[in-house]
């Protein structure tokens, strides 16, 4: 039995990758300050004897004595973090420094969950783990892009300096229960409008790209990328290379909802990227063979009999 820190363990990723690594046998300690988290996410595994709540931000020291530690804390859809842009990018500066400073102490496995975002809105495409990204540094999604990338350099040298065991995942687009329904990000949007009956909201012409990862794929990924051997640290991309418009996602959604919602079009946020898709074939080739398996209809019908079940 292994004893497991996730940090931001009660959002969207955070509650699936708790209920996982419980359900194989191992002691699980859920931190979250419950900004973007919900204790609904978590109600069923709440009374399990080896899992441990903690309501605490990561932006300050938090000590335990663990074997593993999943950096997930930081709120990751535009509304969220552009919120309190100073807050958003503290947590993930400020919390990358304290989950590594106690993965040096109690020599802990260490986990960061950057993104895709790292890569702004890119020039190459698709996207591989050697570009170095196209991000504006003082725009509306820096505060996020800027401190995802700032933590994966941290990240790199607590480990080349202090020989600090780190593994960097890279999060594309992800989808499934326990996503926020207000969080403002594109799925769960086009679902709760649809179960709504409200417009359907697209911004910018709908031509833009995006690849869609259903969170089972994503929770077994970040998983075999732990239990790499400690010679790999990454980072590596995480997400599925089929590429989707917005205007297919939101005609995909008005089809499996069977909503009548109408489709409208609004002006496109600043540097929103107009293309997301990863190289994945570093994933498939270190981590045995990963790549995504729910297509994109079945985990929608997922996610849809999710939010029928939890809008009020």
């Amino acid at each position: 039995m292994k004893k497991i820190l996730v940090t931001g363990g009660a959002g969207f990723v955070g509650s699936h990758l708790c209920k996982n690594l419980l359900k194989e046998g191992n002691e699980v300690i859920c931190l979250d300050n419950f900004f973007t988290g919900s204790k609904k996410n978590i109600v069923e595994i709440i009374n399990n004897s080896f899992f441990e709540l903690v309501r605490h931000d990561i932006t300050q020291p938090y000590f335990a004595e663990v074997d593993e530690i999943y950096n997930l804390a930081c709120p990751a859809s535009p509304i969220h973090y552009q919120y309190n842009p100073i807050k958003t990018i503290k947590t993930s500066v400020m919390g990358a420094i304290n989950v590594l400073g106690l993965s040096k102490r109690t020599n802990a496995k260490v986990l960061q969950a950057s993104t895709s975002e790292i890569y702004g809105d890119p020039q190459q495409h698709p996207q591989k783990e050697n570009y170095w990204g196209n991000v504006n540094p003082i725009g509306l999604r820096s505060c996020y892009d800027e401190g995802k990338r700032c933590a994966e350099t941290l990240f790199m040298d607590y480990h080349n300096q202090n020989n600090v065991k780190i593994k960097i995942v890279r999060i594309f687009n992800t989808y499934g229960p326990n996503m926020h329904p207000n969080d403002g990000r594109v799925v769960s949007n086009f679902i709760v409008q649809a179960l709504k009956g409200d417009n359907i909201t697209i911004y910018g012409d709908g031509k833009q790209t995006r690849s869609f990862q259903y969170i089972d794929d994503l929770i077994s990924g970040i998983k075999k990328t732990m239990s790499t051997n400690d010679e790999f640290i990454g980072p590596v991309n995480l997400g599925n290379p089929c590429e989707f418009t917005i205007i297919d996602l939101a005609n995909k959604v008005l089809d499996l909802t069977g909503s009548k919602s109408k489709i409208i079009f609004s002006k496109m946020p600043d540097d929103d990227p107009k293309q997301r898709k990863p190289d994945i074939s570093l994933a498939n080739k270190v981590l045995n063979g990963w790549e995504p398996k729910i297509e994109l209809d079945v985990g929608l019908l997922k996610t849809i009999e999710y939010f029928e079940k939890n809008l009020v």
